[in-house]
């Protein structure tokens, strides 16, 4: 965990005591690990497929990207993020 948000802070330039998740992949892609911080310590969830691989999303030129509570679900079910068949979410409509 330590070395994880000493990558936070180091390498990413973001604040590891956030509110942000963060989710690291290895070179394989069968393996996650997401970290966050909760009040007086870190979470570390690991997950660790048997067989396949997590479908990964390209990161931009400064190394992160930002996702949805949605588009985590997708790929932690070894979805794309770009999924085609999905709707998308409408935000600021009244009925």
């Amino acid at each position: 965990m330590d070395s994880l948000s000493l990558i936070v802070a180091d390498v990413l330039e973001m604040d590891p005591l956030s509110s942000a998740w963060f989710i690291f992949c290895n070179r394989g892609k069968d393996k996650i690990k997401i970290l966050f911080w909760d009040t007086n310590g870190f979470w570390l969830y690991y997950r660790r497929l048997e067989k396949g691989r997590f479908k990964w999303p390209k990161p931009t030129a400064s190394g992160h990207i930002y996702i949805s509570t949605q588009q985590l679900n997708l790929l932690l079910s070894g979805l794309k993020l770009e999924n085609p068949q999905a709707h998308q979410p409408l935000y600021g409509r009244e009925v």
